[in-house]
């Protein structure tokens, strides 16, 4: 057998060919090819923690990525896209419920409007989700994966090739509307009622003091002078750090609740994305959401969020509009149509006390 070295350029290339994407339009650090590999490292690893995912798609691509592009930090970000969006699925551990796995999410589809098809789920062992019969090529766009049929065949094709359908007011369910102040007290309530925490070791807290608009920036340890109630992560000896919430006095945690609380099946992000939505809301520091011009795409907009917001809040993002190249400074932008911007707006103004700013005023 003879043995062909090959440079890492074309290597790439390749890897970017065998997860079933156009080589000539992606590269293997696009967010396109992350996540495909992040859903391709879960097809043979799941049941698994999200470390365990991000470590096996730096170990591939890092020796290929000379130049640096991708970071642990950005695999991290997509595999929680992944995550909220719902191609895998993050459970309780039934052997510890402390600690959390992700699964293979069912192979579906979602309904955007006639003839548009939001896909989900992964199948073991690198299985395509859809295959040729289908008669449509998938469309990767960002973290999520689409097609067009006809909307006479769509649906009768999809169920064909084994994905069920997920009605839209079942993916689009959330929490009920209430007020930021509500929901900061019912956090504060739960804290009254937790037991001493003790020492903490490696425990992070988001800084609500901290600018809104990077969201990494505001992690850091506890400070001498911190004292009140904080959306925090605590290390665990195997797994992705765990969510909680903190009592702190004088930098000293007193008391702590690891989330979720609500309901074991919600991920514990999306609990403490919104409790920290509900802190900066009333600590005068909301979070925000900036509509700008979408140059070369009449009759859309373009709207960048800074922050990551819960899966339910993601999802209606998703139906409605586009993942894009991120703006500067963005965690993630999409494209939305102009008819969807006051009805977005009014969501995120309602679940999660965002100040929306349009460009050249408020909207």
């Amino acid at each position: 057998m003879k043995i062909t070295p090959i440079s890492g350029p074309d290597a790439a290339e390749r890897a970017v060919r065998a997860l079933g994407l156009d080589e000539a339009a992606t590269d293997l650090f696009s967010t396109e090819a992350i996540c495909a590999s992040l859903r391709r490292a879960a097809s043979f690893l799941c049941p698994a923690t999200p470390r365990r995912l991000v470590d096996a798609v730096l170990e591939a691509i890092s020796p290929l990525d000379e130049s640096c592009l991708v970071t642990r930090g950005q695999v991290a970000e997509q595999l929680d896209f992944l995550v909220s969006i719902g191609d895998l699925v993050e459970l309780p551990r039934r052997e510890d419920r402390g600690s959390r796995q992700l699964y293979l999410a069912p192979p579906s589809y979602v309904e955007k409007a006639p003839g548009q098809y939001l896909l989900l789920g992964v199948r073991p062992n690198a299985s395509p989700l859809v295959d040729e019969p289908v008669g449509a090529e998938v469309l990767y766009e960002g973290h999520t994966r689409s097609i067009e049929l006809a909307p006479e065949v769509g649906p009768l094709r999809l169920r064909a090739a084994g994905l069920r359908e997920i009605r839209r007011e079942h993916w689009l369910e959330h929490p009920r509307a209430d007020h930021a102040a509500a929901v900061v007290a019912a956090m504060r309530q739960r804290l009254d009622q937790a037991a001493e925490s003790g020492d903490v070791s490696g425990l992070t807290i988001i800084d609500p003091r901290a600018s809104v608009h990077y969201y990494r920036g505001r992690w850091r340890p506890p400070a001498d002078d911190d004292s009140g109630d904080f959306v925090a992560r605590r290390p665990q000896a195997y797994g992705a750090d765990l969510w909680c919430l903190v009592r702190i006095e004088c930098g000293m945690p007193r008391a702590l609740l690891d989330l979720p609380v609500d309901a074991s099946d919600v991920p514990a992000c999306d609990e403490a994305w919104r409790f920290q939505a509900a802190i900066d809301a009333v600590t005068g520091n909301p979070q925000v959401m900036h509509v700008r011009s979408a140059t070369g795409a009449p009759g859309s907009r373009l709207l960048d969020l800074f922050g990551p917001v819960p899966g339910w809040a993601q999802r209606n993002l998703e139906l409605v509009g586009t993942p894009v190249s991120r703006a500067r400074g963005a965690l993630i932008s999409y494209r939305v149509p102009m008819s969807a911007i006051g009805e977005m707006s009014a969501f995120v103004t309602d679940m999660l006390w965002m100040h929306v700013r349009e460009e050249g005023g408020v909207a």
